[in-house]
């Protein structure tokens, strides 16, 4: 019988059902967005003339590439700032040290449960009151810094996580070919647990491109707010935000392809390297010795 980890299959009665609440839902919806358009339409916003500035170089020169280039911007620092951060923090966590893996686990909960817009605003006010960088670069600096901060606890979190999903005989492997801790974690099972998440790091990228929308609240120069922006100045709001929506799915799509990618290239080498259920290690003069799961 088939099923799932989450819920069991449903039956013929049970997928009748969902097929007339799918229906129901599919024809609420279609009446719904109908409606909006034809209120949209007679307020004028799906006007072709609504559409015209998008035609011009100006335009994007002026409002739409400074927001892409700060959302890129925010995001290629934060990515890589967190990622730097969240290994930092994960491999602390599992430190058999205490004094190292208590601090750590406080650092982590604690950036995973404040809000990234506070960490963002008082980061902002911060450097700002201390002039840490010029004002000019206030919003940026807030920013990256407020994705950062969450994004490395989040990503800290997915490490270890990796690591504790791996079998035990991998550290008793380890252990018997003389391997200290640090070693087994950087040689043997960080590479498998960043492998093993992947998709997830995936989509924690994805998150981190979004969630720079939230720096408008700053000031900070971004997509979303340069559609508001664009709306204001010729009064399309609709036409503004349905561009901008189009751009972010696209940047979106495109980080995940790209990730997508990635993935696939470390699969396909780590096959080629051998068996993917096995590491090679060399330690003491043991060269070629495989760690298997199961041992």
């Amino acid at each position: 019988m088939s099923g799932s980890v989450l819920f069991d299959a449903p039956g013929p009665r049970a997928r009748r059902r969902n097929r007339v609440i799918s229906l129901a839902v599919l024809v609420v919806a279609v009446i719904t967005v109908s409606a909006v358009l034809a209120r949209l339409a007679d307020k004028g916003q799906l006007a072709a003339a609504k559409w015209h500035p998008f035609l011009t170089a100006d335009l994007w020169r002026t409002y739409v590439w400074p927001g892409i280039e700060g959302t890129l911007t925010a995001a290629a620092m934060s990515v890589v700032l967190a990622g730097i951060l969240g290994v930092g923090l994960g491999v602390a966590r599992m430190s058999p040290n205490r004094w190292v893996s208590r601090p750590a686990a406080v650092v982590v909960e604690f950036f995973r449960a404040v809000p990234v817009l506070i960490m963002m605003i008082f980061a902002y006010f911060l450097y700002a009151l201390y002039d840490v960088f010029p004002s000019q670069q206030l919003p940026l600096a807030g920013v990256v810094t407020g994705l950062t901060l969450y994004n490395g606890a989040v990503i800290a979190e997915i490490i270890r996580t990796g690591v504790a999903s791996l079998p035990r005989g991998q550290t008793e492997a380890a252990a018997s070919l003389g391997l200290g801790w640090w070693q087994t974690v950087r040689m043997i099972q960080l590479p498998q647990a960043v492998a093993a998440m992947l998709p997830v790091l995936i989509s924690q990228l994805v998150v981190v491109l979004k969630d720079t929308a939230i720096g408008y609240q700053i000031t900070f120069v971004e997509m979303v707010r340069q559609g508001t922006v664009i709306g204001s100045s010729y009064g399309n709001y609709l036409p503004a935000l349905l561009v901008i929506a189009v751009l972010m799915i696209t940047m979106n799509f495109a980080l995940s392809a790209v990730a997508t990618r990635l993935e696939r290239r470390l699969t396909r080498s780590r096959g080629a390297s051998g068996s993917p259920d096995a590491e090679a290690v060399e330690a003491d003069g043991a060269p070629g010795v495989l760690i298997q799961p199961g041992d």
